[in-house]
């Protein structure tokens, strides 16, 4: 089986206990086939913690959960030096904490402090973790997908700007339509009355780790033209310079988007095309994922919040008017 058979077989796997989030678990997919780590937001009960767990249970990779609290400290993140007795007196070891995982679910993000949250940038970053002057390094399989609920502000703190910028994409979560929601009732109705019955069911076994990296080989080698790097250039300078565009559009915007945003629409973007069984990126691709790579990118002014517009509106806006290759 091939990279990209196999990489579907985990997709549809994921779709079979996540029902209506289809574009959920495609940016997952996206996310650890373009080694970035993902935020994703949504509401209560919408299936976010359930949708990381789904892609760690059926890909062979070692999985962690850190929730999130006010109380937490870094040490609780990263790991410790834990003294250890022996014969020749003692020495110092280190615990390592559970950062180290393949797949990390920082669930809640938001209700930990700063020193807490940027005790993840250097993981998140540059895939180590430096503890007493001890650099550990993660394994080569190393995802952080962080989950953030946007209506309860008592007890939170704001993630950094610095450390928003460093989530590949920013993935909100909707709540489904009706139909789809018959059908949770009937999954989960199916997985307790299954759990009830005596005897273990036999399970598939789970999608090796090679697959991934196997697909990553092959995205690194889609075709992207000159005409595309312009354009994704383009849609990252209008962020900053939309007074270019529209004076509507210069009084929405109080700051632009980083070049990790141009870095970000390449990565996602071949992965889109790649998954989409194509080896050249299109304009499509790129506006597919510009929301989930711009909307936790830029920031709006005043003026745009007061009007009720949101980030996805003036990306919209922006992908109107940014011309096409």
């Amino acid at each position: 089986m091939n990279a990209l058979n196999q990489i579907n077989d985990l997709k549809t796997r994921m779709g079979q206990s996540i029902i209506g989030q289809t574009d959920v678990i495609n940016r997952l997919l996206i996310g650890i086939l373009a080694n970035g780590n993902l935020l994703i937001e949504g509401l209560p009960g919408l299936a976010k913690t359930r949708a990381v767990k789904a892609m760690a249970r059926n890909l062979d990779a070692r999985f962690s959960r850190i929730q999130f609290t006010p109380d937490l400290l870094p040490s609780d993140v990263t790991g410790t030096e834990v003294f250890q007795q022996t014969d020749d007196g003692g020495t110092f070891r280190f615990e390592p904490g559970p950062i180290f995982a393949n797949i990390v679910l920082a669930d809640e993000i938001n209700r930990a402090p700063a020193k807490v949250q940027a005790a993840l940038l250097e993981a998140m970053e540059e895939r180590q973790v430096t503890v007493s002057g001890t650099t550990h390094k993660m394994e080569p399989l190393f995802i952080v997908m962080a989950t953030q609920n946007p209506i309860e502000q008592e007890g939170t703190y704001p993630l950094p700007e610095a450390q928003m910028d460093r989530f590949l994409m920013h993935v909100q979560i909707t709540y489904p339509p009706v139909e789809d929601e018959v059908e949770v009732i009937r999954l989960v109705r199916g997985e307790e009355i299954a759990a009830g019955k005596s005897g273990s069911k036999e399970t598939p076994p789970t999608i090796p780790q090679d697959a991934v990296f196997a697909a990553r080989a092959e995205i690194g080698q889609i075709h992207v033209s000159d005409a595309m790097d312009r354009y994704m250039a383009d849609l990252v300078q209008a962020t900053r310079t939309p007074g270019a565009l529209s004076e509507e559009l210069a009084s929405w915007i109080d700051i632009g988007a980083s070049p990790r945003a141009s870095l970000a629409l390449d990565k996602c973007g071949r992965v889109h095309a790649w998954m989409n069984q194509r080896d050249y990126v299109d304009p499509a691709d790129i506006r597919a994922i510009a929301h989930d790579v711009l909307r936790h990118r830029i920031t709006l002014s005043f003026e745009a919040q007061g009007s009720a517009k949101t980030a996805d509106d003036v990306i919209s806006e922006f992908l109107q008017l940014v011309a096409l290759p």
